[in-house]
């Protein structure tokens, strides 16, 4: 088994005298307490428990298309100027869909900046305009506790 860098935990058999069950884990994982216990049916149990550690995250930027700084008009002009009609002869349905589509990739290309944006742990329905009313809210909250805790004159 090391020879894939794996190892095997399981020592005892697990039925009868054979060694049926596997526990393996590549060398930097931590197995812990493994233990054949009891039977169930014809099979022994195997308890452990598996030492692992969050994995440091590094954010990552992504980067996305920037359509607010897009130039549409080039664009337009751009794949009107195809010949289409060259373009697309002697080509079945599914070649001709597949030019299209990369004569629309390339007019994206030069025509739509990219942006990078950090990822969020947000689901994909939490918008800006979501976040920007729950910050209002708790805005509104904050000042409500603060004159509702201050002395009336």
């Amino acid at each position: 088994m090391n020879t894939n860098s794996l190892q095997q935990h399981v020592n005892e058999p697990t039925r009868g005298n054979n060694i049926l069950d596997l526990v393996m884990t590549t060398t930097d994982l931590s197995i812990n307490g493994l233990e054949v216990t009891d039977k169930i049916d014809d099979h022994q149990m195997i308890d452990f428990s598996l030492e692992v550690q969050d994995p440091k995250t590094r954010t990552q930027h992504k980067q996305v298309l920037d359509y607010k700084r897009a130039n549409f008009e080039l664009m337009k002009e751009e794949l009107g100027s195809y010949n289409y009609e060259v373009l697309m002869s002697n080509k079945n349905a599914k070649e001709r869909n597949m030019k299209l589509k990369d004569e629309i990739a390339t007019a994206t290309e030069h025509h739509i900046p990219r942006k990078r944006i950090r990822p969020t742990n947000n689901p994909p329905w939490f918008s800006q305009e979501i976040k920007r009313l729950i910050n209002a809210r708790q805005h509104s909250y904050r000042r409500l506790k603060r004159y509702e805790t201050e002395p009336h004159h």
